[in-house]
């Protein structure tokens, strides 16, 4: 079990931006995270993997609080060294228990493996960051917004990785803008806004989900956009 502690995070004298927020994953599952721009959810993950410091609260993995090395974590936005190859990007990696074929993932992400990572397109570098996390084997991933950038083949691919890492009993954890990227892929989704978790939902209420947000983004935007339009 994964759990969350009555974690608070704030950002200098700013306003918490998460504010006492509990939960418990079960591991060896996809937790999706949702929630509108501005909730709080590259800050949780940033918690988790212990980028920022809580205020208060804390994070447990099977009884023992949560350790770096436990995770492996794919950034929204990922840092290339200049004039490194995609072979050469990968091998700063460690590399976990299981063997890492980088030919063959190479081949199977369409990414050639002697060329300068400048050279490619923004949708190529987020595969090959992407082949970083999983080439590390660790129990636990976090992703966020694994999905920006990937074309339809690449989403597909994405997806099936993700189901096959947790029938052989990783952690997911992952975000995405794209709501369906979600529901495909994720055993359960947390709804965060205000600085907690309002609700988890199993796949068979994932459509609430999707309308609750719907209607909170109407409630919002919906009198200005007939306004403009």
């Amino acid at each position: 079990m994964l759990t969350i502690e009555k974690l608070t995070v704030c950002y200098k004298k700013q306003p918490p931006v998460l504010k006492g927020l509990s939960l418990s994953m079960e591991t060896g599952k996809v937790h999706g995270f949702a929630g509108l721009n501005g909730a709080g959810k590259t800050t949780l993950l940033n918690a988790i993997y212990g980028f920022i410091p809580p205020t208060a609260g804390q994070i447990v993995y099977n009884n023992q609080p949560l350790k770096r090395r436990d995770i492996a974590y794919l950034e929204a936005e990922n840092y290339f060294y200049p004039y490194m190859t995609a072979r050469e990007y990968l091998s700063l990696f460690p590399e976990g228990k299981a063997a890492f074929d980088t030919r063959r993932w190479l081949q199977l992400f369409a990414l050639p493996p002697d060329e300068i990572t400048e050279r490619y397109s923004t949708g190529m570098r987020k595969r090959l960051a992407l082949l970083a996390v999983l080439k590390q084997g660790k129990p636990i991933l976090i992703l966020d917004e694994p999905f920006n950038g990937l074309d339809l083949e690449s989403t597909f691919l994405l997806t099936n990785i993700l189901k096959q890492l947790q029938s052989k009993g990783a952690t997911l954890i992952i975000t995405s803008h794209i709501y369906e990227s979600l529901t495909d892929c994720c055993n359960h989704i947390h709804h965060l806004s205000d600085g907690i978790i309002k609700r988890s939902y199993s796949p068979e209420a994932f459509h609430t989900l999707k309308e609750q947000l719907q209607s909170v983004i109407q409630q919002q935007a919906g009198q200005l956009i007939s306004q403009l339009l």
